[in-house]
């Protein structure tokens, strides 16, 4: 199959990227790269540089390229950029998203898969609790307020102009490529200011000096394999849990990284922050795969890490 992926060049766009091209499909790439990284598109696959809000040129390159499937990882993914300016949000989020439907609309696709948010849409869950694809979301923040949107406008598409689709609504999804340098992508920020023996900040879940947000890990390659699932076949239903179930605090995540890097850091506790969930952990759906144990994931993203701070020391 011909398989376009906005954000391609992104963290986990990148990543389905590879598995498609792994299995034999033909991919092509759009980013404007305000986040992703040029040399993340794989060599094979073909690459436009554009915006998604950029309307005309997304139309143009789905009439001209003509993909069978469309898988939708672009956003604008930050919490807390997302409560410091929802139209920038929205925008992305929610125009840039119509943009794409609309030209895969135009195109044909046979199926548009969209990556949304389980981390954020539900709300907070309850102590004890997994939110399942009955629980009903509760954004708190302008970002899961835009996701969900976007799903709602997925299911007026289909009823409307028969467009088919997957939602994959994700867990907190870490692994090699994330960036360190962002508002998000809490496993990458902290690897990386251990690795430079700096310390690093615990935002409380309720009250300064407690062990931080609960979360569930969910590993890049397994987020990209349900992609590939989601894009190529009919086991994954309409809406699926990209998840583990499986909750950790924020300084039950810096433990389990100190075990690591073999190394302890020193642990700053701040407030909540504006936006954030204090608790999410999702029932995973099961068509979605088996899911990579926390411990290991870190391992592999401790070891990208590692070689990327060797590859940077010796550039001349």
């Amino acid at each position: 199959m011909r398989i376009l992926i906005t954000g391609g060049a992104g963290f986990i766009g990148s990543h389905v990227a590879d598995f498609a091209l792994g299995a034999g499909h033909e991919v092509a790439v759009v980013d404007n790269l305000s986040a992703g990284k040029r040399e993340n598109v794989p060599g094979q696959a073909t690459f436009f540089q554009t915006d998604v809000r950029r309307r005309d040129e997304i139309m143009k390159i789905f009439r001209e390229w003509r993909p069978d499937v469309v898988s939708h990882q672009a956003a604008q993914a930050s919490v807390s950029v997302s409560v410091r300016d929802p139209l920038l949000d929205a925008d992305i989020n929610i125009v840039g998203s119509l943009n794409v439907m609309d030209a895969a609309r135009a195109a044909k696709v046979r199926r548009f898969v969209f990556a949304s948010t389980g981390g954020a849409i539900y709300g907070d869950v309850p102590e004890g609790r997994r939110a399942d694809l009955s629980w009903r979301p509760d954004p708190l923040s302008p970002y899961a307020c835009s996701k969900l949107a976007v799903e709602r406008y997925l299911i007026l598409h289909r009823s409307l102009y028969d467009l088919d689709y997957r939602i994959l609504r994700y867990a907190n999804v870490y692994g090699p490529r994330q960036d360190p340098y962002g508002e998000a992508g809490v496993v990458a920020i902290f690897l990386d200011r251990m690795l430079a023996g700096r310390c690093v900040q615990v935002n409380a879940m309720a009250r300064e000096g407690d062990d931080g947000c609960v979360r569930d890990y969910v590993y890049v390659e397994d987020v990209a394999r349900a992609n590939l699932a989601a894009m190529t076949g009919d086991s994954m239903p309409p809406t699926a849990n990209i998840a583990t179930g499986i909750g950790t605090t924020t300084l039950q995540l810096v433990r389990q990284l100190e075990v690591a890097i073999e190394r302890k850091v020193e642990v700053r506790h701040a407030p909540p922050r504006a936006g954030d969930v204090a608790r999410s952990v999702l029932a995973p759906t099961e068509s979605a795969g088996p899911s990579t144990t926390l411990s290991a994931g870190l391992a592999e993203t401790l070891r990208w890490f590692r070689k990327r701070r060797e590859t940077a020391s010796i550039r001349p």
